[in-house]
């Protein structure tokens, strides 16, 4: 099937989220390419609570390159698969508090760098989204 440009909306059906056509859904707008009644390509879609996700999808989940930006102001630049985090990706939070690396399944996991607001790094290995292994932290405040 050839992917079409327009407009799903997401609604949660008896606890379960659908894409649907032609009905203001009550979870989310999405435009952009739809392939088989979902998001497949490059779209966007803005949640009724004010999360926005700018980028690439499959089977209608975000897969590829993509930008999540958090009301609060915390964002995510990177690539996805299957919906979750996975490759490399910088998440900012709105204190300025930034971790630049690898991703696997949503967290931390492979070589990476966390940065803490007063300058503070470390950088090295995460696991499970955790530091684990080799690293090195550097102190700015010493």
């Amino acid at each position: 099937m050839t992917s079409i440009k327009g407009v799903l909306f997401l609604k949660n059906v008896d606890g379960e989220m659908k894409w649907v056509n032609g009905d203001s859904g009550n979870e989310g707008k999405y435009e952009g390419e739809i392939e088989n009644w979902k998001p497949n390509g490059i779209g966007n879609i803005t949640y009724l609570i004010g999360i926005k996700y700018v980028g690439e999808w499959k089977d209608g989940k975000y897969n590829g390159q993509g930008t999540l930006t958090l009301p609060n102001g915390e964002k995510y630049v990177g690539e996805w698969k299957n919906g979750e985090r996975h490759g490399q990706g910088i998440f900012t939070l709105s204190d300025g508090w930034k971790y630049f690396g690898e991703w696997k399944d949503g967290k931390q996991h492979g070589q990476g760098t966390y940065t803490w607001t007063n300058g503070d790094k470390y950088v090295g290995e995460y696991k499970n989204g955790k530091e684990h292994g080799q690293g090195t932290l550097m102190e700015t405040s010493m």
